[in-house]
Formats: C-alpha cells, structure tokens, sequence
C-alpha cells in the first residue's frame, strides 16, 4: 500500500473546509453562543466526518489516506509500539536532563483547566478528537498530497503547517509533527500516527496535572 495519492481537487476542497470551519468557530467563540471547548469539539469532529467523507467521495476509497478497512487493526498495533519505543526515547532524554540538572518535566507541562468538567472537555478535545482530526488533514491529505515531489517537502512541509498551526509553538509540536509524518512514511497507515499522536498528548496532560 502507497500513500501519496491524494488529488489536488481533494486537498484544495479539505484546505478550504478546514480554513471555513476554523473561522465559524473563532466567530462562535468571539459571540459566545457557547464555551470554547464545545464548540471547537463540534467543529472537530464535523472536520473528522466532512474530511473522510471528501476523500472517500473523490479519491473512491480511504486506502490513499492509509485508512482503509484492513489498515486499522494493523495500525493500531505498530501505532502502539511506535508510542512505545518513543515514550522508551523520551525516558533516556528525560533522565539525561534530570541528571544534568534540567527538570524534564517542566519541559512539557501544559496549563490545565481547573474544574474538572472543563478538564473532561480539555482531555477529550485536545486529546482524542483534536489529534484525529489534525492528523486526518495534516498527514492523510497534506502529507499525501505533498508526497508527489518528494519524502523530505512533504516532511518539512507538512511538519511546518502542523506547527504554524499551533498557538504554541515550540519543540513539542516540532519533534511531534516530525515524528508522526516518519511513522506516517514508514508505515503506510494513518492509525499509526493518530495513536502515537493520541498517547502522546495524553502522556503529556498526566504529567501537567501531577506537577
């Protein structure tokens, strides 16, 4: 299975969903029709559905984002033993710094919200649905679209929108992008960055609200 087969048409339609639904939610955000955390989880997943339904539509199937139905079982396996192997990463870097005197985990602390239903908000939007969706657009159809001239515009390329697309940005979001587009490249299924991506930021809230 190759990836890198996704249309122009495709990617201009799903750049211009994701460009419209960004900005009704920041003018649903500014109007205050709702809290923040439900509306940009609405608007996440309306991108999840309108996103795969675009590439299913044009492109005939979801194999070009690496989503087809016989992907997903294999996906979720190496996505797990990639977050593993990274998490193993991280654990020397962290050791190395603390030995060194640098406190790992202030590196990748994140504010938190302080009552716990807009903690169960944060967690599921930032946790699960935001990184689906992101990675949906980011690597099944940037990525993809990006991978007809090359593995390194594609990787640098998709990796800088990723982290342009961040109010923070920082090394986090950086080794991230760059991290899920590689799993991405070497293994041809999208769950395997949806997971790591998933792990990933939960990793990091777990270790926000116990420092």
């Amino acid at each position: 299975m190759t990836i890198g087969k996704v249309g122009t048409g495709t990617f201009l339609i799903a750049l211009a969903l994701v460009l419209l639904t960004e900005m009704a939610a920041n003018l649903a955000v500014l109007s205050k029709m709702a809290s923040p955390a439900m509306i940009m989880g609405v608007i996440r997943v309306l991108q999840i559905i309108f996103l795969l339904q675009i590439v299913a539509s044009r492109e005939h199937d979801l194999g070009s984002l690496g989503l087809a139905t016989d992907q997903i079982g294999p996906g979720l396996t190496r996505g797990l033993i990639w977050s593993l192997a990274f998490g193993l990463v991280v654990g020397i870097v962290s050791a190395i710094l603390f030995f060194a005197g640098i406190n790992p985990l202030k590196l990748l602390r994140v504010p938190l919200p302080k009552s716990l239903w807009d903690i169960i908000s944060f967690i599921l939007l930032r946790g699960l649905i935001g990184p689906v969706a992101e990675e949906i657009f980011f690597r099944g159809i940037l990525y993809g679209f990006l991978r007809r001239w090359g593995i390194f515009p594609a990787l640098f390329l998709s990796t800088l929108a990723f982290v342009c697309a961040h109010p923070a940005v920082g090394l986090i979001q950086m080794t991230g992008g760059l991290l899920f587009a590689v799993a991405y490249e070497g293994e041809k299924k999208l769950m395997v960055p949806i997971l790591i991506h998933v792990l990933g930021n939960m990793a990091i809230f777990s270790v926000s609200a116990l420092t």
